[in-house]
């Protein structure tokens, strides 16, 4: 087939080299053939901009909330997991495919446990054009749908691909699915962790309120961005809000997210740059299942940055209770959930590869006020289940008619890509407190592994030292020694609990100072 082509650089204004160009612009096909088809899809709807969204969602807010409908048709409701998992977008449908961009968008369909489908428009020049679904973007594998029921029933989501590890192949880089998830990877890594545009009244016993992005806007990006810009509109019984996201794909994948949010009524509970993980079990945990695997998790930890420059690492655990942590500060440098163990060995999943999972951190911009980072653990059997939750909840109170502004960066990293001065903790165990081999039942021992290197001449002459405390319960000895095998050090702890919940701290100091992070857990009786 023959193709009206123009081999252009578009890397200086004005510059149209077929040859050699001074601006070093890079050289691609534009297919003219392409790109009317998309433009001629459907009249603009109107011109577009963040401001004018922003506008909508307010006016949203002042109307009562109307959930979306679940009119899809009955074939669609009825799938399982496999037979939704068999339906396939067709790469060659996606709006940006053959145009030489640096991004593709792809849809999911809409079914299964998927049943509100979401409007996806895409901007192009100020301009919001509306993005009709089609059957004919699917293959729909061995199910048997009536293509004529499936007229105009809007996507369950999309993702967008991006030449992330390879300059030949488009990997996944994001995708949005279900309610205000999302989930984003970096070089080298495969999907784990997910975020949230917001988190209401989680852990509540009224009950959590799950918002929802109903609409989405795709601009159109330039051959030569190296960021995609997506906004969404957010709606929920309690609050409606617009989104702005700026994606930066790399080794730190970086999402900048710009919200503004506007309260239909009073919230108890609003978790802002929610982020949602799984753990299973690990090297503190690892006795309670029946397992293989010596650990299973998505993330191992809270790391939290905080105002008065300590670095606090609270490894996550699985219990047969419910558990909700708080860490108070003001203006947070930042927080995330890690997953810190990156040996293959220490989980053996060749499928799942849980060592290539992404950590998340948060770094909010600007002044966030007085408030906490909220750690929630639920109990979990199964690691289909994202028992873990993080995110931060202001002190002040959410009133009706109020306009919330939050701006954060969400980091997506296998290293932490921010500066940070003590040495981490690699590794928490527990067991049975006392010497070894002793049924000392009333002690419970902790040992923990600082990658802190060169110290074993500061810590046998008591230069550098454990520093530890128990809000509850007494710790009755304690030991820091160098550890051979890691060339760091490794500290002892038994702990003797009173029957009460009890947070437990520990950290190396040396001269006063704290080198290491500040180990916190949490014992629950």
């Amino acid at each position: 087939m023959n193709e009206k082509t123009d081999q252009t650089c578009y890397g200086r204004t004005g510059c149209r080299s077929d040859f050699i160009c001074g601006c070093k612009g890079r050289f691609f096909y534009r297919d003219y053939r392409i790109e009317k088809s998309l433009l001629s899809i459907e009249r603009a709807e109107s011109s577009f901009s963040f401001e004018k969204l922003a506008s909508k969602a307010k006016a949203l807010s002042e109307l009562p909330f109307v959930a979306p409908g679940k009119d899809l048709p009955k074939e669609l409701q009825d799938l399982d997991y496999d037979e939704y998992r068999s339906i396939r977008f067709k790469r060659e449908k996606g709006p940006w495919y053959g145009t030489h961009k640096p991004f593709e968008v792809q849809f999911f369909h809409a079914g299964a446990l998927f049943q509100n489908s979401v409007k996806i428009n895409e901007v192009i020049g100020g301009k919001s054009y509306p993005l009709k679904y089609s059957p004919d973007f699917f293959n729909f594998g061995h199910n048997r749908l009536n293509a004529e029921h499936l007229s105009d029933i809007g996507y369950a989501g999309f993702r967008l691909h991006y030449p992330l590890n390879t300059d030949d192949y488009f990997d996944e880089l994001i995708s949005f699915l279900g309610a205000s998830y999302f989930r984003a990877l970096a070089e080298g890594q495969k999907y784990g962790i997910s975020a949230r545009g917001l988190a209401i009244d989680t852990a509540v016993s009224t009950g959590e309120e799950f918002p929802l992005f109903k609409e989405f806007w795709l601009q159109r990006p330039r051959w030569h961005d190296n960021s995609a810009v997506i906004y969404a509109l957010l709606d929920s019984p309690s609050i409606t809000g617009a989104y702005k996201f700026t994606i930066t794909p790399g080794a730190d994948t970086v999402i900048r997210v710009e919200p503004r949010l506007f309260a239909r009524k009073e919230i108890g509970k609003l978790g802002i740059a929610p982020l949602t993980s799984m753990y299973l079990f690990g090297e503190n945990t690892k006795n309670k299942f029946d397992d293989f695997r010596p650990e299973v998790h998505d993330s191992d930890g809270l790391l939290i940055s905080n105002a008065n420059g300590e670095w606090l690492w609270r490894p996550l655990d699985n219990s047969k209770y419910l558990r909700i942590s708080d860490f108070a500060d003001e203006n947070p440098k930042g927080f995330g959930l890690l997953q810190r163990d990156r040996d293959l060995s220490n989980y053996l999943d060749f499928e799942a590869h849980y060592e290539q999972r992404p950590s998340v951190w948060v770094e909010p911009v600007g002044d966030w006020g007085k408030g906490v980072v909220e750690l929630v653990e639920i109990p979990s059997d199964q690691e289909i289940h994202d028992n873990v939750v993080a995110y931060w909840v202001s002190d002040e109170k959410v009133t009706a008619g109020q306009e919330l502004r939050y701006t954060y960066n969400l980091h997506w990293f296998t290293d932490l890509p921010v500066e940070k001065i003590p040495d981490a903790v690699t590794a928490t165990r527990t067991g049975i407190g006392g010497v070894s081999g002793q049924q000392e039942t009333e002690k419970r021992k902790f040992v923990i592994d600082f990658d802190i290197l060169n110290m074993q001449e500061e810590v046998e002459k008591g230069i550098a030292v454990l520093e530890t405390s128990a809000s509850e319960g007494k710790i009755v000895q304690q030991q820091l020694v160098y550890n051979p095998t890691t060339g760091g050090l490794t500290a002892y702890i038994d702990f003797k609990p009173n029957g009460k919940i009890s947070e437990l701290r520990a950290s190396v100091v040396k001269k006063g100072r704290h080198i290491s992070e500040i180990w916190s857990y949490q014992w629950l009786p």
